[in-house]
Order: C-alpha cells, then sequence, then structure tokens
C-alpha cells in the first residue's frame, strides 16, 4: 500500500475505533479516481463502498495477517459451541444471499454442513457461480440423511421463516441480526445464540473466523463479502454499521477484490435479472414476512413484502396486477392488512403499495412525510429517462394514476423493512393505540 503508513494507536479504545473506522492518518489522499480512463483526462469520484474500503485498507491489511492457515488455535478453539460441530446450518424461507452465504461461512467455521431451505434467487445464483461453489443441498434431504445432526438456524429465528420440515426439538442455535419481534422460535431446552445489530449475518460468520483466527477459504471469503454487500444496499443502506465496513474491507483482501465497485455493480444488475420475468404472484410472495401483534387496540398479522430492484418503474407500473395478488394473497394467509414495498436499491428509495382503506391509514400515521419529499410528486417515483418513446409514456401515465388513487405511496430514503417498516408501524400499533 502506497503513501504514509500509519501505527495503530497504543489504547484499546483508540486501537478498536482505527481498526473500525479507519485510523485518522490514513485519509484519501485521491478521492478522484484518476485511472479509469488511462489515455484520458476523465475521471470519476469514487463511490461510497470505494471509500469506505480504501479508508479502512491499512488496518484490514493487519487484520489479515491474524488470520491462520491451519486451524484454529487450541486455546480459542477450545471455546467454540461443541453443539454446533456437526450441525446443518440453514437460513430462512424465501432464501436470499446471506442465509446461503452464512450457512456455507458458519457450517466451514464450526465443522457443520450448509442447506437450503427454499429455491435460490438470482444474486444468489450469480454469487456462487462467480465464487465457484455449489448450491447446498435442500434442508429436506439433509434432515432425512442426517438424522442426528442437530440444526443451526441462520438469518432468522421466527417460526414464519422456519422451513417446516425442521423438528424444533432438533434446533441447537441461531445465528442472526434481526429483531425479536414475534413468533419467535420456543425451544425445551437452552440453546447457542448469536444476535448482532450488524447489517448482515455474514458480517457476524466474518468477524467470528477473525475472532479465532481461522483464515475462510477464498471462496468462502468471497460469498460472505457478496452477502455484506446485499445486505447492507453496498454499505449504504440505514443498517449497515461500520464492523460491515470493515469486514467488507478484509474480506476483500482475503479473497484478493482489487474492484468492489465492479464486483457490487455485476451483483445488484444479476439481483434485478429475473424481476421483469416473474408473476405478479411470485413477486407478491418472493419475499414476505409475517408479523403478529397482540396490543391493546389491534391484535392481528400484518405481512410485509418486499421487492428490491434497480428500476423500480417496471414494477411499478404493474401495481393494478400487483394488487389483484395481493388482495388474494391476504385471503389466503389470514392476514389483517399487507404491503409491499418497491425499494430501487440504486437511488435508495421505496414506493409502498397500498391495498386498502386500513392499510392506507396505518401507512400514513407510520410513515410520515420526510423534508423535501413530496407525495403525489412524479419525479420521486419516475426514474430519470430522456427517452420519449410511448412505452415510456405509459408507464409514467400508469404510475401517475397509482399515485392518484393512492395506492402507491412514496416513502422517501426509507428501504429497510428490519430498520424503517416494521418499527415504526409497531410504533404506532403498540405505542400510540392504532386499531
Amino acid at each position: 500500500m502506497g503513501g504514509k503508513q500509519s501505527k495503530l494507536p497504543s489504547d484499546s479504545t483508540n486501537t478498536r475505533d482505527a481498526l473500525m473506522n479507519g485510523s485518522s492518518d490514513v485519509t484519501l489522499t485521491d478521492e478522484i479516481v484518476s485511472d479509469v480512463y488511462p489515455n484520458s483526462p476523465v475521471t470519476r469520484t469514487r463511490t461510497v463502498i470505494e471509500k469506505e474500503v480504501k479508508r479502512r485498507s491499512f488496518a484490514a491489511n493487519h487484520l489479515v495477517e491474524l488470520f491462520q492457515e491451519e486451524p484454529i488455535l487450541p486455546t480459542v478453539s477450545a471455546y467454540l459451541p461443541f453443539m454446533l460441530s456437526d450441525a446443518i446450518f440453514v437460513g430462512h424461507l424465501v432464501t436470499d444471499l446471506d442465509s446461503i452465504a452464512g450457512a456455507i461461512g458458519a457450517a466451514e467455521l464450526y465443522g457443520g454442513i450448509p442447506a437450503r431451505a427454499s429455491e435460490l434467487n438470482s444474486e444468489t445464483k450469480f454469487a456462487l457461480n462467480y465464487w465457484g461453489m455449489s448450491a447446498p443441498p435442500p434442508i429436506e434431504e439433509l434432515v432425512v440423511s442426517q438424522p442426528n445432526a442437530g440444526i443451526c438456524l441462520v438469518d432468522h429465528q421466527q417460526l414464519s421463516q422456519v422451513n417446516k420440515c425442521i423438528d424444533p426439538d432438533r434446533i441447537v442455535g441461531v445465528i442472526d441480526h434481526h429483531a425479536l419481534q414475534n413468533s419467535t422460535i420456543v425451544t425445551e431446552r437452552p440453546i447457542y445464540i448469536d444476535i448482532r445489530p450488524w447489517g448482515s449475518m455474514s458480517t457476524i460468520i466474518a468477524h467470528t473466523y477473525l475472532v479465532v483466527q481461522k483464515r475462510p477459504r477464498k471462496c468462502v471469503a468471497g460469498m460472505l463479502l457478496c452477502a455484506i454487500l446485499s445486505d447492507t444496499l453496498n454499505l449504504l443502506g440505514p443498517t449497515t454499521t461500520t464492523y460491515d465496513k470493515m469486514m467488507v474491507a478484509i474480506l476483500c483482501k482475503l479473497c484478493d477484490v482489487v474492484d468492489i465497485d465492479k464486483l457490487a455493480t455485476a451483483q445488484f444488475r444479476a439481483k434485478s435479472q429475473e424481476l421483469e420475468l416473474l408473476t405478479a404472484k411470485q413477486l407478491c410472495q418472493g419475499d414476505m414476512k409475517v408479523f403478529n401483534y397482540n396490543s391493546t387496540n389491534f391484535k392481528g398479522t400484518i405481512g410485509f413484502a418486499v421487492i428490491e430492484t434497480t428500476d423500480d418503474d417496471i414494477i411499478l407500473c404493474r401495481y393494478k396486477e400487483l394488487l389483484e395478488n395481493l388482495e388474494i394473497c391476504k385471503k389466503e394467509s389470514n392476514l389483517h392488512l399487507l404491503y409491499l414495498a418497491v425499494v430501487n436499491i440504486v437511488k435508495l428509495h421505496s414506493n409502498l403499495l397500498i391495498l386498502g382503506d386500513n392499510e392506507y391509514d396505518l401507512a400514513l400515521k407510520s410513515f410520515p412525510i420526510l423534508e423535501n419529499t413530496d407525495r403525489n410528486s412524479l419525479s420521486n417515483t419516475i426514474q430519470e429517462n430522456n427517452d420519449n418513446d410511448n412505452k415510456h409514456k405509459e408507464m409514467i401515465e400508469c404510475i401517475q394514476n397509482g399515485i392518484k388513487d393512492k395506492k402507491i405511496m412514496h416513502l422517501g430514503n426509507r428501504v429497510s423493512r428490519k430498520n424503517d417498516y416494521i418499527p415504526q408501524i409497531t410504533k404506532v400499533i403498540n405505542n400510540d393505540g392504532w386499531s
């Protein structure tokens, strides 16, 4: 690494801050990437993710030296939870990249077997292919072939997200980064629990590798890296912590990623790739979670689905079709309320599809208009497009009608179900007495 080399502070508090945030004298002398076009004066500003990784480059190099090529140090391995050895590690239903990468990383770390709870999405397939890994086997097969193995849930702990083939008596652990909100699993005996308020469950796994000084294989480090990028929206999402940023910097070193922005762009393109081809039903139910409430004035269930895309126009112009399927899903699932948020993962804003009067009333109270946000302004919803083709005009007109009819509600820069949506809804129901 060129430029001035900094020394880490001697006291523990300052050392931690320097490692996590980047030492104060490791500055970005070059905010402009000048080698994009070698034979041209054209330059570009570093992206946020490039800046965060660059800022922690020295600390990452320092920490990578702690990883051991050989097995974990005996003095440390003695404290690893014995019940996770030979366990099956599996994520939630409607499997995403974090639950797959976390299962793979945890299985290698603790000496178990990774599994998948459902079919893979396009983003997860991209990451597996990019790092040359095979998809974990279905959990349905492993619970039969490994009848004596315990099961560790990763990236979830709510019963509604647990694959139905899993016997609760076999659960020996939970590794997660979500709040304990409702319908959490109940076990007959104590189990291993590791829940941290970080942006990605894979950050927890990567951090544990560092703590026990075990070096993950390059392909495993790559999967963990991609999962953190996915869950934190390229370190731009509201759930992102300094731990996520530091682990991304370290994992880049471990799996030899030089151009992090190029990897992130390719991954997010893959994430949106299949959305155009999905039916309205698949879009509505692809990433839906159910939350149960038992407050004084409201006792019922609320479903909240999310679609993350790089082009929200294509999704929003199908709002009538989506609302029809949401109504069917609401009845079939016996839900009291059901929402669908369409999140633009590039521009970091979202829009909420409103099914009925009750959904509208709760949303209006839960998501007050943000400063500089006009819910009726088309500029907040439609992507910038200089093309005057008829198709784009039809999309504009369609989405404009949805806004006028109060079927599409702009939520500004709220983009996280875990951090922005459910906590606000819960506050209005529990604290403000919504009914």
